[in-house]
């Protein structure tokens, strides 16, 4: 057998295994000869014999692609049931404990909540933030004070309307980050004891804001794929007086979950037949793998209900703090309710990006980034594959740095955070994203940083780990 032709078959039984899934990245030439030592023309041979047999087909300067047909080895982690109750939410010790974790640099970040800083263009924005601060007007600190530096929203606006979504300067925010404009949006709709609906599971900052304003949940589940489950959610605006629902439309954390555009509508729709506001979380709206950007479920507002937040901390600057909200009619009061907090967000910081945005190729980077994070979910769903029981289910998005994964059920994921802990890994176990504490066999993973000797055995750690339950 020649070697082009072992490559290929090799390849071939990932694919027959399910390690590689339908409409999944195959590694790159470039990354195959590297990693499997091998002539970048053989990797070509391999491919091409792969795309005779039907298995992969290629995209225009995107890769090469496992066929849509193709079978995945993994089941979907089931969609939680709907509990008809409020909750008082009380999760931050046990947050902060998973938060502790990833501190030390020697531990490999599973658990994390941020891809790899080495992903981003540090050095560029540092000189587009040394360009941008010589240039200041010093009487921009004060009079871009809130609602922000004028380029940055302009760009902002830019990046919406290439999209489809006209949208007013007026009602754009700078903020210190996503999470500030999301805090804003609920103090702007609710008062303390308001119940709010949120997903299941929900990101654990979503719980910690309303732990902080003494709010109560209602959770919703979520399904792996598409999001929210709108009967729940009708049922409960039916049965409780929900003052706000806070939603991740694209790439939902923990789940990776992508409601498809006409769900969005009728989210926004049946949203507005209660006008309940929506709080949409869109903070990994870039990272998307396919050839087109989600529409968020802003773009079928239009009353003004629905409050879009964004950052650049996952797509391009983390540490600089620079998030945003289209506030619709909440705008002016969002506005002021910044003012009588944090006043506005770093100016410096505000620059910079507005100067890299215009000057600096951010959808270059954008294009590397979502490649390198295609090619790392490939490496730790393969990893999965190769270590886990089979009885494991694993999400599976089209676009962020996560995976959540539903382990055996006498898996307990608290002892088992403990266990890998010892062993110099971190992870995400389920709890931390509900306030019902539940998905006690769950777990989240980051796959955001590159894949290494380090990372293979962690994911071999973690699943002898799994196996001991």
């Amino acid at each position: 057998m020649k070697r082009y032709e072992k490559f290929a078959d090799d390849i071939a039984e990932l694919i027959r295994s399910g390690v590689l899934g339908p409409g999944q990245r195959v590694p790159s030439v470039r990354y195959a000869s590297q990693t499997y030592g091998v002539s970048p023309s053989t990797v070509f041979q391999a491919y091409y014999l792969l795309e005779r047999r039907g298995l992969i087909r290629a995209r225009p300067r995107s890769g090469y692609f496992v066929n849509t047909h193709a079978p995945s080895p993994f089941s979907e982690p089931a969609v939680s049931a709907h509990v008809h109750e409020s909750t008082e939410v009380d999760v931050s010790e046990l947050v902060f404990s998973v938060l502790d974790s990833i501190k030390d640099p020697q531990t490999v970040p599973f658990g994390s909540a941020f891809p790899s800083p080495m992903l981003f263009p540090l050095q560029r924005l540092a000189r587009s933030l040394a360009s941008a601060s010589r240039e200041m007007d010093p009487r921009m600190v004060v009079t871009d004070m809130s609602p922000g530096n004028p380029q940055l929203r302009r760009q902002i606006a830019l990046r919406y309307m290439v999209g489809g979504l006209m949208l007013p300067m007026e009602e754009l925010l700078i903020t210190n980050g996503a999470l500030e404009a999301l805090n804003l949006c609920l103090q702007a709709v609710t008062e303390p004891g308001d119940l709010v609906a949120i997903e299941a599971p929900a990101f654990y900052a979503c719980l910690q804001v309303l732990e902080r304003l003494k709010l109560k949940a209602v959770e919703i589940p979520v399904h792996p794929r598409d999001g929210i489950d709108l009967q729940a959610l009708a049922q409960t605006l039916e049965r409780y007086p929900i003052k706000a629902c806070w939603c991740m439309t694209s790439f939902q954390n923990p789940m990776g979950a992508t409601m498809p555009e006409a769900k969005k509508q009728a989210l926004v729709e049946l949203l507005r037949g209660h006008q309940v506001p929506l709080i949409e979380d869109d903070v990994y709206a870039e990272l998307y793998y396919g050839q087109q950007a989600p529409k968020p479920a802003k773009a079928f507002d239009t009353e003004g209900l629905v409050m879009h937040c964004g950052s650049f901390a996952k797509s391009l600057a983390p540490g600089y703090r620079v998030g945003w909200v289209a506030a619709g009619r909440y705008a002016q009061k969002i506005e002021r309710l910044k003012l009588m907090t944090s006043l506005c967000a770093s100016m410096p910081a505000q620059a910079a990006i507005a100067d890299y945005l215009q000057h600096g190729g951010y959808d270059r980077h954008l294009r590397k980034l979502r490649y390198a994070l295609e090619e790392q979910q490939s490496a730790m769903l393969a990893a999965i594959g190769r270590y886990f029981p089979p009885q494991t289910r694993v999400s599976q998005p089209a676009g962020g740095y996560f995976l959540w994964l539903e382990l055996p059920e006498q898996t307990d994921s608290l002892k088992l955070f403990q266990m890998a802990l010892a062993q110099g890994i971190s992870i995400a176990p389920g709890p931390i994203f509900s306030p019902t504490q539940r998905f006690r066999n769950c777990i989240r993973l980051n796959y955001g940083s590159p894949w290494d000797e380090a990372a293979e055995k962690a994911m071999e750690t973690l699943g002898r780990i799994v196996r001991s339950f």
